[in-house]
């Protein structure tokens, strides 16, 4: 069993140094419960997701849905990335994936059996900019013409600083995009040279400018630490130049090192040539300090924001959510995912598309759901799920006697008895708060609560490392 505290010392308030090296162990980011490693693919068929999200969009047709749309192609490899992608530089490509994209939402809008209300769409990727601003519309333009866009609709994308040029920005607010966030990482040289991002502050400064200058009213940035040979002197001149530029949001995150998850991309520098964990804390705390300092608040694990900020107005008036494009102010039971790789939520369960894009545009040509794995949630995991929901978005939560009876809150309680002695967690009769002592360490408070993971030992490698 892999325990949040497992192999370590007495219980004891430590340093914060004893605390990263005790607590830094691989661990889930809980973009969803129960995490893709713990999915019961076995009791999964694409009838019973149909009729999950005919339950769902039923439940909650007047709130509306979310889309997440997965662009997956890049000109160029970044090795700190995760994401799914096709590298190429083939953009004839780019026509046949929107017919596709929107084949496949037809379908679902069949299923519906009516036209949603549309109350977020979040172009992610890949590149989003790799695609011509004539495409992104008619992509955008395709989703919308078989639903119907909310009044306060929220609509983002994830723009690359080096090839969104004023058009791509203007095109997308044309069609209802207000927000925007541009991955900046570093803007160390040698930095930039090993994760493959050669990416001037000028280019940063003349997209943020322009978003500003057509009317995006948020703007991200998004900063990463713990990459290869980066120094907290790194990501001091990294955030000062990004305070310049005052960006609404910014996402100061960890690199996640993994790379036999993710290629030979995250193998070209040694292991060596990464920060230690203690000194990524380092990089943290300062970051933090600065963020703060600079005037962003604290929203969540890894992100912050100006108090004018929507999603810092969220997190004062409890209604913060999180699910897999991240941290946001806008909630729905139903979110759809579409294109290659996405994965759908709808609350009663997940579903995620092939990650081949000759399969995914195979199957969605024979009008055939591109799903190849998914989990439908027991009555236990929603539970679970919306405690963890809880922690992630609000860094407290509550129990009722009659959860009790399902859930095995005794099993919770004792392991959060050491995080509790270290000072990260306040316990009370039924109820659980972060401390600020603790807020840097959510992920490994969350998975005291993840019983699948006390009852079956993962694959570590599945996971990065929590700090």
């Amino acid at each position: 069993m892999l325990s949040p505290t497992a192999n370590f010392g007495p219980n004891h308030f430590t340093s914060m140094c004893q605390l990263v090296q005790k607590y830094n162990v691989p661990g889930p980011r809980y973009t969803s419960y129960p995490t893709v490693p713990y999915w019961d693919l076995d009791n999964f068929s694409g009838k019973q997701w149909k009729a999950s999200v005919v339950r769902a969009f039923q439940e909650s047709s007047e709130e509306g849905i979310s889309l997440y749309i997965h662009l997956p192609f890049c000109e160029s490899m970044c090795t700190f990335c995760g994401c799914h992608k096709r590298i190429t530089k083939r953009h004839e490509l780019e026509l046949p994936y929107i017919k596709s994209v929107l084949k496949e939402w037809s379908m679902y809008v069949e299923l519906l059996g009516r036209k949603p209300i549309i109350k977020e769409i979040h172009l992610g990727g890949g590149t989003p900019t790799f695609f011509s601003p004539d495409h992104l519309q008619l992509l955008v333009n395709g989703i919308v013409r078989e639903g119907k866009k909310a009044k306060d609709a929220q609509f983002s994308f994830e723009g690359h600083p080096n090839n969104t040029t004023k058009a791509h920005l203007q095109a997308l607010f044309d069609v209802g995009f207000r927000r925007v966030c541009f991955g900046v990482q570093d803007y160390n040289p040698t930095v930039q040279k090993a994760i493959n991002r050669i990416q001037p502050f000028e280019n940063v400064k003349k997209v943020t400018e322009w978003a500003r200058e057509i009317g995006y009213t948020s703007i991200g940035h998004d900063v990463i630490y713990g990459l290869p040979f980066q120094t907290e002197q790194h990501v001091k001149e990294t955030l000062a130049k990004t305070n310049a530029l005052k960006p609404d949001r910014i996402a100061f995150y960890s690199y996640a090192h993994v790379p036999w998850l993710k290629g030979n991309g995250q193998r070209g520098y040694k292991e060596q040539d990464l920060p230690t964990s203690i000194v990524k804390k380092s990089q943290y705390e300062m970051g933090k300090k600065m963020l703060t300092d600079f005037g962003y608040k604290d929203v969540g694990m890894d992100h912050f924001a100006l108090p004018k900020d929507d999603l810092c107005i969220a997190l004062t008036e409890g209604t913060l959510h999180r699910n897999f494009m991240g941290y946001t102010s806008s909630k729905t039971k139903l979110m759809i995912g579409l294109g290659v790789s996405s994965i759908s939520d709808s609350w009663y369960g997940f579903a995620q598309n092939v990650k081949s894009i000759e399969e995914y545009q195979n199957l969605v040509s024979q009008d055939i759901f591109p799903i190849f794995r998914g989990h439908i949630l027991t009555q236990e995991d929603q539970i679970i799920r919306r405690h963890i929901l809880n922690l992630m978005c609000q860094f407290e939560t509550s129990w009722g006697l009659g959860e009790t009876q399902i859930t095995d809150f005794q099993k919770i309680v004792e392991s959060l008895s050491e995080l509790e002695s270290d000072g990260l967690v306040i316990i009370g009769a039924n109820q659980i708060t972060v401390t600020e002592k603790g807020k840097p360490f959510i992920r490994n408070i969350s998975m005291a609560f993840d019983l699948k993971l006390h009852r079956k030992k993962p694959d570590t490698r599945l996971f990065s490392m929590t700090v």
